[in-house]
């Protein structure tokens, strides 16, 4: 099966292995996260918990698209999640892992 694909151009794919980026905390809400990174300071809204339960889960997965497996994102859904993700990396919230 074919993988979602972000927006060309995006610096994002869901073949490589992501994580939330070190510098980033998470605050729960009732409509998801908010996303703080406290080296350039940058506020973002995760308006799903499952956007959020992807970005915790990136880490634990080989990939990108092994998390949205595993948080279980319908494949009608994917696009929609991997242009959020691509969103995120291109505001340094998550980055490519390389251990």
């Amino acid at each position: 099966m074919p993988s979602a694909v972000a927006p060309s151009g995006s610096g994002f794919d869901v073949d490589l292995p992501w994580r939330k980026a070190r510098s980033v905390a998470l605050r729960p809400e009732p409509f998801g996260a908010l996303a703080y990174h406290f080296g350039n300071r940058k506020l973002s809204f995760l308006k799903s918990k499952t956007l959020v339960a992807v970005v915790e889960a990136l880490a634990d997965h080989a990939t990108a698209d092994a998390a949205l497996t595993a948080c279980g994102v319908p494949e009608a859904q994917r696009g929609t999640y991997v242009r959020a993700l691509a969103d995120l990396a291109r505001s340094q919230m998550i980055e490519m892992r390389t251990s």
